[in-house]
């Protein structure tokens, strides 16, 4: 064979050998930008179906807000959900929710700490001020002073800790939500590396957002009871009956002093209500209010 054939047949492999690279460097981006974008329609799906989940708790929301509107008796109707989550079901089973809600007035609102200059609040602010101090006794917090400063700084809407996302809830001054309340008592602990605040049941003494000016004492946790009127815990726990029993009756029952400014001759309609439902094989939820008659503030909660 001739020299200039050779040197064609070698020149011909190099471009069949280029090729070949070129179409496996090919093939490797290709697949490469095949996974990312299976990933995004993967991620677009979930995004739909969340959406979709979305208009689907719009839809129940519209529905159970028209009845609980409706309802004449209200203290019938939150007293039973209070007590345990109502399912509800249709009869070809497309239809399927979890019902549940809680008094929004059943603790001393953490709130009014920011009240101490309102004199219309003061005892409100006495209230408060006296239960956190006994918290931090009882539990023995390591800088109170700091803990104090920083809730005090998110109730006034000052030098904020806490990235609030944008919705319209979060728009408001104050503490509205024990996620938004927690957050604070880890930005403290990893301040102070205090451990012991987050061993304390925050929720049986405080609650948050604008639930008004009177605590609804029937409903309120052994717990709080016990810190509020000096009574021994146990006792509490074996004697009380959480929304089955007067609290004024059982504190005087039990020796204690009893403010009638402070706390509700009658039921309070100030409830939080949580809904789960079933879309596509998930389960989402949402929340919303019922304040003084008024159904209010829906909060989409994803998927559970």
């Amino acid at each position: 064979m001739d020299k200039p054939k050779k040197i064609e047949r070698a020149v011909v492999s190099m471009r069949k050998g280029f090729a070949l690279l070129i179409t496996l460097s090919v093939l490797a981006v290709l697949i490469g930008l095949t996974g990312v974008l299976l990933s995004y329609f993967d991620e677009v799906r979930k995004d739909a179906s969340a959406t979709k989940a979305l208009i689907q708790g719009n839809l129940y929301y519209t529905d159970i807000r028209k009845i609980i509107k409706g309802f004449k008796e209200k203290k019938t109707l939150f007293s039973t959900l209070y007590l345990m989550p109502v399912p509800l079901t249709s009869p070809d089973g497309r239809f399927d929710i979890l019902l549940q809600c809680h008094p929004r007035a059943n603790g001393v609102n953490i709130n009014w700490l920011g009240k101490e200059n309102d004199p219309k609040m003061a005892e409100q602010f006495t209230l408060v001020q006296n239960l956190f101090e006994s918290i931090v006794q009882t539990y023995d917090l390591e800088d109170a002073e700091r803990l104090e400063e920083m809730l005090l700084a998110e109730i006034w809407g000052e030098d904020l800790f806490i990235q609030k996302p944008n919705s319209r809830l979060f728009q408001k001054n104050g503490i509205i939500s024990f996620k938004q309340f927690e957050q604070i008592l880890q930005r403290y602990q990893f301040e102070t590396d205090d451990q012991k605040v987050s061993q304390i049941p925050w929720e049986k003494y405080f609650v948050f957002g604008d639930s008004g000016t009177l605590v609804d004492g029937d409903y309120l946790s052994a717990e709080l009871i016990a810190m509020l009127f000096d009574i021994d815990l146990e006792t509490v726990r074996d004697e009380w009956v959480e929304g089955g029993m007067k609290l004024k009756d059982f504190v005087q029952q039990m020796g204690g002093s009893y403010n009638d400014k402070l706390y509700a001759k009658k039921f309070i309609e100030e409830a939080k209500c949580s809904v789960q439902y079933a879309y596509q094989d998930e389960r989402f939820e949402f929340t919303f209010i019922d304040s003084q008659g008024e159904v209010k503030d829906f909060e989409f909660n994803g998927k559970q």
